[in-house]
């Protein structure tokens, strides 16, 4: 069978799309060439906003059409929310967030017997976390590992815990067999990935917590530096940085939940924090991780927010002094609480903000490039345009330096200039 699979969303469902594929061809199936017609199609959804919900069915429609007579799967968060809309879109064989095995089972069947099939769970009731084979594109320097699943913060504009269900972790021992295992294969950087890595451990005997697993994850894989996905600010405290910086292999990059800069949008939000304990957090992770990259995401225009309170938000991307901000603007989720609040925000008027809030976002990136400038950083390389070749610094800043076959390497690079939003420099 000649497949062709399509990944909409979060490292999550990225890292799922890979155990699928690994999967498919443990059974014998290859990916289709480009210019040839697959026999099954899979797309891979999500259901974050409503507009990636749009782009879920979009992708869905397109890959049927340049493919007919294909079987069509369709899995993940949107289809998990709404299974008939996936089956009316024609779809063969339905499933959500779950059990992948049986989904490769169920496209293998509808390919020789037609067999139709819709199999959704109810994601509450799920208790057990599906371990699934990670790491799996060859040639690749970096691989992700799933460790968690679920969330039970119930933002008021996230639909995330009604498609995935309560927090569900992967065993530490487990953890640490599936590094080590990609450690042997050759990889160079492990990224910890998760819906919410922070909750870790609460639903596993003895309750570990994040920087167990990472200790036990780096000691395993002694050859791989680790990046750590998505966190919540309110994991990190002083015995949490503590423990990761001992490792010497936790990249000084951390991505910090943060969704807005103004302490009454974080409360309408149902965030756990308000901006000082924010401030406090990002200063904790630069007192053990010197230089460290800070990243955050930020929702513009969330019901109700004043013109002050967007101006309160877009100053604090510049007080925290981060390295890099992904700037939404709000969109609407049906079934959310924040979908039901007044004072909705017209289309233009959150682009507006967006643009304003990304220039604050860009004045802080140019100033954490400007730091970079003379300081020797490592860098994984990875891909290679003329004889020049780039990676990523341990701060997640994409950065260039002229060498022979780096691909997988990590070499100290001197920073000597900037080119647009990289770095750039000599190999030491």
């Amino acid at each position: 069978m000649k497949y062709i699979i399509v990944t909409l969303g979060c490292k999550v469902n990225q890292y799922e799309t890979q155990a699928v594929e690994t999967i498919l061809q443990e059974h014998g199936h290859e990916p289709c060439p480009e210019g040839e017609t697959a026999d099954a199609v899979i797309v891979n959804t999500c259901a974050v906003t409503a507009e990636s919900g749009r782009k879920s069915r979009q992708a869905v429609r397109a890959l049927m059409e340049a493919n007919p007579g294909a079987v069509t799967a369709v899995c993940g968060c949107y289809s998990q929310l709404s299974p008939d809309t996936a089956e009316k879109l024609g779809a063969d064989v339905v499933y959500g967030s779950g059990d992948r095995e049986k989904l490769v089972a169920d496209i293998e069947n509808a390919l020789n017997s037609g067999t139709r099939t819709v199999n959704v769970d109810a994601p509450f009731e799920r208790r057990i976390f599906e371990e699934l084979p990670a790491g799996t594109f060859a040639g690749r320097t970096r691989a992700l590992l799933k460790i968690q699943d679920g969330c039970a913060n119930f933002c008021t504009y996230c639909i995330i815990p009604y498609t995935r269900g309560r927090p569900r972790s992967l065993p530490v021992a487990d953890a640490a067999a599936q590094a080590s295992d990609l450690d042997r294969e050759g990889y160079r950087e492990l990224v910890i990935t998760g819906i919410e890595i922070a909750s870790y451990g609460i639903d596993l005997p003895e309750n570990p917590g994040l920087a167990d697993v990472i200790c036990a994850v780096s000691a395993a894989a002694p050859h791989m530096r680790i990046r750590l996905g998505s966190l919540e600010p309110t994991v990190i405290t002083e015995e949490f940085c503590r423990a990761l910086a001992g490792t010497g292999s936790v990249c000084r990059h951390f991505h910090l939940s943060l969704q807005s800069g103004c302490d009454s949008v974080l409360k309408r939000m149902n965030r756990k924090y308000d901006t000082a304990v924010f401030l406090e957090k990002a200063e904790l992770l630069r007192k053990y991780f010197p230089g460290c990259g800070l990243t955050a995401d930020l929702i513009v225009g969330f019901p109700g927010e004043t013109e002050e309170e967007h101006r309160q938000s877009a100053s604090f991307i510049e007080t925290c002094g981060f390295s890099h901000v992904h700037i939404f603007p709000y969109s609407r989720r049906p079934g959310t609480p924040a979908d039901k609040m007044d004072g909705q925000i017209t289309r233009g008027e959150k682009a507006r903000r967006a643009k304003e809030a990304k220039a604050a976002a860009d004045r802080a990136a140019d100033s954490f490039l400007r730091g970079c400038v003379g300081e020797t950083l490592p860098v994984l390389f990875e891909t290679c345009e003329g004889n020049t070749w780039y990676g990523h610094s341990d701060t997640y800043i994409l950065t260039g330096a002229q060498g022979d076959s780096l691909r997988g390497l990590v070499k100290s690079v001197k920073i000597t200039g900037i080119e647009g939003e990289n770095l750039v420099g000599e190999i030491v």
